[in-house]
């Protein structure tokens, strides 16, 4: 992430502000903050019904899910790289990482469960880079479940965006990808997953996806 972008969102999850994501040419993805810092709701459920324990959440935020899996006594870890997602988490009493996906992370290669929630599949703007890196990090026999966030199945977009608030954009820019669930099924084959079912929660999509036999 570029130095500095991540200071709105960390502004925001400490002050409970508004925030969203804005392109240059001003269209605008809403960010559930509230959601976010709130405890895990009836669609998150539907998730954590279908953990297998130890789980990977990777961009977990302020730690709804890492805290609800742990309530459960199912064992998790947080991954996020803002240091307030990271600290608020702990403060929930539930453990984080203050460490991008992309650098060694405990346990690689025997985590049953990885989650990648609140479309945090656009992490860097490479959708195909992140699911095989999820893969790698998988146990033999384990699961990807990925929320896809596009408006509509096909979508598959690159953006450069920066973080805006209630006055105004604001920070550098990064690039995040915003996918529908079939675009997402396209870049989940070329790594090798492939879907094993998916579901719909209110007004949320999640994908279940794990090794294509030819891989296993």
């Amino acid at each position: 992430m570029i130095e500095g972008a991540l200071t709105p969102y960390e502004t925001a999850l400490a002050g409970s502000g508004q925030l969203s994501l804005v392109t240059a040419d001003g269209a605008e993805l809403a960010l559930a903050i509230q959601r976010y810092l709130a405890d895990a709701d009836e669609a998150d459920a539907t998730v954590l019904d279908r953990c297998v324990p130890p789980v990977l959440d990777v961009g977990c935020g302020p730690g709804r899910i890492v805290h609800a899996l742990a309530s459960q006594g199912k064992a998790a870890l947080g991954v996020d790289i803002a240091e307030m997602a990271v600290a608020i988490t702990e403060q929930r009493g539930a453990p984080a990482l203050s460490r991008s996906v992309f650098q060694r992370l405990p346990g690689e290669g025997r985590w049953p469960t990885v989650l990648v929630l609140d479309g945090n599949v656009g992490i860097g703007g490479d959708v195909c880079g992140l699911l095989a890196r999820l893969a790698d990090l998988m146990a033999p026999g384990g699961c990807v479940i990925a929320e896809p966030t596009g408006s509509h199945a096909e979508q598959d977009d690159v953006l450069a965006v920066r973080f805006a608030t209630e006055s105004g954009a604001t920070g550098p820019e990064f690039p995040w990808a915003v996918v529908g669930r079939s675009a997402l099924l396209r870049h989940a084959a070329v790594v090798g997953l492939t879907e094993q079912g998916y579901w719909s929660a209110g007004d949320r999509v999640f994908v279940r996806l794990v090794r294509s036999a030819a891989m296993v």
